[in-house]
């Protein structure tokens, strides 16, 4: 849930005269931070070889091309510094003893951790940003009988919500909500218009809103998305008023303040209490 992604690498070697797949560790481990991808440590890997006659054997460090073809062992050992992630072995020889793997290890060990030394010094940690060419993506929960609304009748409200922000949303039966795009701004966008769908006015805040309606005793604002409340005469300003117009007409873009709510449930507004 909170890396929402499906990440395919591709690692493309143009030349190589060692271990191909290890370097795609490093090279991997290395871009997936710097693209911002929150993987916990850096990851590095190395290959062991293995020259073995009778009972004596070498065991060697980063073998190259010829070290593998003529070889008695390709052993590759990825990890972080604490600890190793993966394993994989090709021998060419019947059988190996505990001693080789056990000198294997701690020179593979040793050999990552002078690796990843060296990529620390390029990049420690994940960008906190995605790159700018990754699609970006922002999770929502709400409460599942909000769900309808957000859909609206036959999917008019979410499609709308698509056309007007550019994003993609998608909702599940459970009220989990993914919003994506390339764009922040796009997601941004998305997000706002889903708010302003399922947000309830608290009392005491101060929102946006445009005047949609004046009448003699007040003038209706449009906020919190499609909810309307009234900002009545008295309300308006701290001076004494004649007319709602002086103040307001219809068009304007205000500030109003939630103040509390009428009998029925109707939201009351005022102007002149905005800080």
């Amino acid at each position: 849930d909170k890396f929402p992604y499906t990440i395919r690498i591709v690692s493309e070697i143009t030349e190589s005269n060692g271990s191909s797949s290890m370097a795609t560790v490093c090279g991997s481990s290395l871009a997936l931070m710097d693209a911002g991808v929150p993987i916990k440590k850096q990851v590095a890997g190395i290959a062991m070889g293995l020259i073995k006659e009778k009972e004596k054997f070498i065991v060697l460090s980063d073998i190259l091309g010829d070290e593998d073809h003529l070889g008695d062992m390709d052993f590759k050992v990825a990890g972080t510094k604490d600890g190793i992630t993966s394993l994989q072995m090709d021998i060419k020889v019947d059988s190996i003893t505990s001693e080789i793997m056990n000198t294997a290890l701690k020179q593979a060990k040793k050999g990552r951790v002078l690796i990843l030394k060296e990529m620390d010094k390029v990049i420690k940690k994940p960008n906190k940003e995605l790159n700018e060419f990754a699609p970006k993506m922002e999770l929502l929960k709400i409460n599942t009988d909000k769900i309808r609304e957000v859909i609206g009748t036959g999917g008019k409200v979410i499609r709308e919500i698509v056309e007007k922000s550019g994003a993609k949303v998608d909702i599940d039966d459970e009220g989990n909500i993914k919003v994506s795009s390339n764009q922040k701004e796009n997601i941004k966008n998305a997000l706002q218009m889903i708010h302003d769908i399922i947000d309830e006015p608290e009392n005491g805040k101060i929102y946006s809103g445009k005047v949609v309606k004046v009448v003699d005793f007040g003038a209706f604002v449009n906020f919190l998305g499609k909810r309307d409340g009234l900002v009545h005469i008295s309300a308006l300003s701290d001076e004494r008023i004649e007319k709602v117009t002086d103040v307001v007409n219809e068009g304007d873009e205000v500030k109003v303040k939630v103040i509390g709510f009428d009998k029925r449930g109707k939201v009351r507004l005022s102007i002149k209490d905005v800080d």
